[in-house]
């Protein structure tokens, strides 16, 4: 990884990081309107559903399938949750998938750093600064790579950041009609929810192979925890997802929250996604069965 890559991603965490502080210091002197929460919110179901649905569950899983502006869409959303390139991202992941929790997996907590708090750290944040993007894009995206409009996504990133954050300023210059509030809509709307979007994405690579419940066969240490889910728009059921990773549902069960398995669902019904890859009950069945023989 290069000094320049290392840098960025160093800033990438730690500015949204003092921007939070800052916040919290509004908060506590009430110095926050509805409007900032609304941007809040807006802006992180937009980025966050861009990863979930968009960079995780199409495009490095191919769990449904969609038309190419939809898809171009879901990219643009996933790469203004700052957490990088679109083709960077799935390599990382697809190798993630390939090696899982042994050597080679970009950020498992049990591989090179022991299996406490130092491999806990690494899966979370520590491998933004050696691991992170390294994965060979021709080797694990070459679909993406063979995207001419895939091509041009990744490479407009830094743009897409830019624009994630001025679209908070914007909304609250307009909805309040006031500088203030576009710099409070930047802080809540942008740099807090790079923030949120950024722990809950990291936590799935760290809490979610640590700590929870498994009910599957897997050669991993992959975890369901229930407490995240909501947040997570269901990614935290992750240990479902490794049992079945094409699955284009994480939560198995009727109340396995699964807030990105309703947007496909709704995508479905209105003819925006198909061949949506579902586990029917007697495959998870023979799973069970497979642990306990």
């Amino acid at each position: 990884m290069s000094k320049t890559q290392r840098y960025t991603n160093l800033a990438a965490v730690v500015i949204p990081f003092i921007a939070f502080i800052a916040a919290l210091i509004l908060l506590w002197n009430k110095a926050v309107g509805v409007t900032d929460l609304v941007i809040l919110a807006g802006m992180y179901l937009v980025t966050a559903v861009g990863v979930t649905v968009g960079f995780h569950r199409l495009l490095t899983h191919r769990a449904f399938q969609t038309h190419k502006p939809v898809q171009y869409a879901l990219a643009i959303a996933g790469s203004m949750a700052v957490e990088g390139p679109v083709i960077d991202w799935v390599a990382d992941h697809r190798k993630h998938h390939a090696h899982t929790d042994k050597e080679g997996d970009p950020h498992s907590p049990h591989v090179g750093h022991g299996s406490g708090l130092a491999g806990l750290w690494h899966a979370h944040v520590g491998w933004l600064f050696d691991a992170n993007g390294q994965a060979d894009r021709r080797k694990y995206a070459p679909d993406l790579m063979d995207d001419p409009g895939m091509r041009r996504i990744n490479r407009a990133f830094p743009w897409l950041v830019l624009i994630s954050l001025l679209i908070p300023f914007a909304a609250g210059m307009a909805l309040t009609g006031t500088l203030v509030g576009g710099l409070t809509g930047l802080l809540w709307g942008g740099l807090v929810r790079i923030f949120f979007v950024h722990h809950v994405t990291w936590s799935i690579n760290s809490i979610c192979h640590f700590y929870g419940e498994r009910r599957f066969q897997t050669d991993d240490h992959s975890t369901n925890v229930w407490w995240l889910s909501l947040l997570s728009l269901g990614e935290s059921w992750h240990h479902n997802h490794h049992a079945f990773p094409r699955s284009a549902f994480h939560g198995l069960r009727r109340w396995e929250l699964d807030p990105s398995g309703l947007i496909i669902r709704a995508m479905q019904k209105l003819g925006l996604a198909w061949n949506v890859v579902r586990i029917p009950p007697e495959r998870q069945q023979q799973k069970l069965e497979q642990k306990l023989a």
